[in-house]
This record gives structure tokens, sequence and C-alpha cells, in this order.
């Protein structure tokens, strides 16, 4: 080990982002875990580069992916144990193969795993088994420069990295539990308990900062090809982190919590489009007073991780930098909040001192002011517009219209929280939402006439009013460009099991359905 650096030490050191406008473009979005792979669940493997492939013949330029970290609660990639480490369940087994680290052998006897959604459960009780392998192999018979470069990895994320590893290895060893409920010295940092943990459980700590090498290893490998192929990376930044994780654990000082770790106050929105209640996230409440004193390191190094990984970044729920829906701990709902005022645009100024300017997308749906916006147009972040939303009772509903769009807009026909297009079409009711029926007939009255268009697939018809639009980028998840619904839905907000499951079938990807694509993005200059 012997990689330590002070709590809360930072390399604060400006970054080259590159070129951060964002030019008349196409993309899809499809998280990494919708791949098709023989392993469970989507990967860093062949089947990520075969998707790039698609994308270039089909005339796409990015490729939007949900965030990549560790998913904890809910398999929610916006619950997660870290915000700075990636997923080993991406880790892809056959490319461990071919660096020796597992045999032909050990993977030849895979499970007989769902191909249309992944089950998180049997994915982690068949692939961390074949990790831990893969693990102890390296440390035995890598050769010395392997060595050196996994060495060198860990003291370049040594911010993270070891008190990430170290959480692991303790959750692994308390049968999963949330950190508050470990024994005091271990939950509370005592230097004499970690001293003696870090001893106890070695192994298991040099495996989980492994993993996370091999993970940005068969990142990096699939980042470059995408650039030799035209595609840019877009990821996804969660303004709020899980209670349980490392960052939460080791930065406690950063957080509203009690002297047990409780939160005092956690995260959510006021009643919405999705609930007459409001949504209740449950994220513990960031101290940005302390933060503003720190000089916002702890941000500066989650831009400078996202941007490293990704060309692009959609910064979530961007309403919240401005001011955020804060609910007392213990709360049944989020109705009994209140607005609190955040950082605001003197987070983006310190950011982009460091890191110059960010190529960021700003996630500005929900309760949306002239204050917000004001920030994201001093900065010019680009926001976003579903068209979904653009034909219901909804106060907001004419800005997504496209005759309304500005050009510097990424414009979707739905996002992950939403049901797939033909699913909202075609559903019986609002099921997502606080719609009524009659809301739901109308909504689609005004939709078809909108639009005009009487009997041809709405998806399509979605997919080409994006395109068509004056916005800068345009982004179709996939599951529209397949024509899917609501068997495809990727996440139903407020609802706490059966998310983020679905996955792409072999061969859906066809020949005909690229060009189809290709036509249409050559014939709207995208």
């Amino acid at each position: 080990m012997g990689r330590t650096a002070p709590a809360c030490a930072f390399r604060l050191l400006p970054l080259n982002v590159g070129d951060v406008k964002f030019p008349r473009s196409s993309g899809i979005l499809l998280h990494m875990t919708s791949l098709p792979s023989a392993f469970g669940i989507g990967d860093l493997g062949e089947s990520a580069f075969d998707f790039a492939e698609f994308l270039a013949a089909s005339g796409h330029k990015i490729w939007q992916v949900l965030p990549l970290n560790p998913t904890g609660f809910g398999d929610s990639p916006y619950q997660c144990f870290s915000a700075f480490a990636g997923n080993p369940l991406l880790i892809d087994p056959l490319t461990l193969c071919k660096q020796g680290l597992l045999s032909s052998g050990d993977v030849a006897q895979v499970r007989d795993f769902p191909v249309d959604r992944v089950d998180y459960e049997s994915v982690t009780n068949y692939k961390k088994p074949l990790l831990h392998l893969a693990a102890r192999n390296f440390f035995r018979d890598a050769s010395q420069q392997q060595k050196a470069d996994f060495d060198s990895f860990c003291r370049q994320n040594v911010s993270w990295i070891e008190d990430f590893a170290l959480f692991m290895a303790c959750k692994y060893h308390r049968d999963q539990v949330m950190w508050t409920r470990w024994e005091p010295g271990v939950r509370d940092r005592n230097p004499e308990a970690i001293g003696q943990v870090k001893r106890d459980l070695a192994s298991e700590i040099q495996a989980y900062e492994l993993w996370q090498y091999i993970f940005f290893q068969q990142w990096r490998n699939l980042k470059s090809r995408c650039h030799e192929l035209g595609i840019r990376l877009m990821g996804d930044i969660p303004i709020y982190v899980a209670h349980d994780s490392a960052d939460v654990w080791s930065h406690r000082e950063l957080f509203h919590l009690d002297e047990k770790g409780q939160p005092t106050a956690v995260a959510g929105v006021p009643p919405d489009y999705f609930s007459a209640t409001g949504q209740l996230w449950g994220n513990p409440i960031y101290r940005w007073d302390l933060l503003a004193q720190s000089g916002y390191s702890w941000w500066i190094e989650r831009f400078r991780a996202s941007l490293a990984m990704f060309d692009l970044a959609r910064l979530d729920h961007f309403r919240g930098f401005e001011a955020y829906w804060e609910v007392p701990a213990g709360s049944p709902t989020a109705a009994n909040g209140r607005w609190v005022k955040g950082p605001g645009a003197e987070l983006f100024r310190v950011v982009e001192s460091f890191l110059g300017e960010l190529p960021i997308v700003a996630e500005n749906l929900g309760v949306i002011t002239p204050e917000v916006e004001a920030i994201r147009h001093q900065f010019g972040f680009p926001g976003m517009s579903l068209l979904q939303f653009a034909f219901g009772n909804d106060p907001q509903g004419p800005s997504f219209r496209p005759h309304n769009y500005g050009r510097e807009l990424v414009a979707y026909t739905g996002g992950h929280d939403n049901d797939t297009t033909v699913g909202w079409w075609t559903s019986s009711g609002a099921t997502d939402s606080v719609r009524t029926p009659e809301d739901v007939q109308k909504e689609r009255r005004f939709a078809r006439a909108y639009l005009g268009f009487e009997d041809q697939p709405v998806n399509w018809v979605f997919i080409r009013t994006v395109l068509a639009s004056v916005a800068d980028t345009a982004i179709i998840p996939l599951q529209d460009v397949l024509g899917l619904g609501s068997e495809a839905r990727m996440n139903l907000p407020g609802s706490i099991s059966g998310n983020w499951r679905w996955r792409l079938k072999p061969g859906a990807l066809t020949e005909e359905l690229s060009q189809r694509l290709k036509e249409m993005n050559s014939m709207y200059d995208r």
C-alpha cells in the first residue's frame, strides 16, 4: 500500500479539456449495462466496440451513457458506492483471458443469463469470483513492469482509490451493511481501528484497487477506438452522492450528518410531473459552506475525474446548484421541504479556473427559474429538451416544442427516466406521472396535430423531429430507435425495484436500421 495522502488532499492542477464546442451532431443514449454479452450484463468488451462501429456507420457522433460507477441501492447508477470509481461488473472477462489473468476454462461455464435484462444478483455472484481469481493471478504472475504500472495508477488516483478500496473491503467483510452500522472505531475512522483493518484486509483492499486499474485500462481502450471512429463519449455527473458511499464515509465533514453519520437533511424535489408528493431521493445534503472554504477542491477533482473519462458530460439536476430542495431527515415524502440557496455561479467559476472551459450539458428539467438559466447562459452550458414533455399540461411545455428551440440545446425524444416513446404513446394511462386519463388523451391529440402525422410509427416521427430541429445536438435513446414499448423502459422514478435492467438483444442492430439513421443524419446535416 503506502500511497497515503491527507484527508481532502487533492491535486489541484490545471487540466486542458480540449475543444468544448458543440458542433451540429447526433448521438445515441445507451447505458453500458444494456449491451449484449455472454456474462449477463453489458461490459467493455467486444459488444461495446461493435456498438461504436454501429454508431459511426449510422452517422452518429456521440455515445451517451449513464454513470459508470459501482452501483449500490437498487442497482441505480445514481446511487453508487463511489463518485470516482468504475463499476467492476463492467470488466470484460474475455479481455482478462487475452491478458492471461484468466484462462478459457475459467469462463467456460457461463450461466444461462437472461438476454433481455440484467439479473444483478446472478451477475455479481458469477463475476465476483472471476475478478478475485484474476487478482490472485495478477499479484502472483504479473511482470515487474505491470506491477509498476499498477502502482503508478494508484499513485495518480491516491485522492480517492485507497478510501474506496478500504470502504468496499469493509462492506464485503461486514455482510454489505451500511457503514453507519459498522463498529464505531471503523465507522468514525479512528486511526488505530483503520490501521488494524488495513492490515487485516490488505489482500482484499489490493484486489479492489486492481479492479479499478483493469476497469480504466479497458475503458481507455474503448475510448481510443471511439475517437478513431469520430465518436465522442458523453458521461453523466449526478449532483448528489449516495449516503452509503466511500465519498460520504471518508469526507463526513462535507455533508449534513449527525455524530453517528446519519443525515440531518436529505435531497429530493418538490411535487412535479412524476409525483404529487415530490421525489424523496434520500441523498445527504452538501455542506456548501465548508466546500467553499476548501476552494471546492472535492468538486474540482470530481469534474476532473469525469472529464478525464468523457469528452462531454451531462450535469444532473443542474438547478440544484442554484437552489436545492432540502427535506428534513425522516420525512415520509418530499412534500415538506424547502428551497435553499446553493453555491451558484461561484462553483463553476472556481472549477473553470482550474480545468478550463467545461464541456457540460446542463440537465435543466423541472422547476427552472430565471436564476438557474442565468448561470447556465453565463458559462455557455447547453440545456436539454425532451420532446415527450412538449404536449401536456406542464407550464414549461412550450419550451419543449421544437419551434421554440435554440441552437445551444441538446434535444431528446425522451430520457432514461421517461417511458420509451412507443410506451408513452400506447399506454392506457399515466402510470408514471400525475396526469389523468383525460390529460393523456388531450396530450396525444395535440402531439398528433403538432407533428402532423397519422399512421407513421411514433418513434420515427419523434426521431425525425429532433434530428430536423435547429438544436446543435440531438440524442435518441436506443429503445426509441428500435421502437420498443414500456417493457424496455430503463427507470420509473419513485419505484425502488426492477429498474436499470433492460438489455439490447443480440442481432437487433441491423444494416437496414443503420442505413436509415445514416440517411436521416445526412439529410439534417448531423
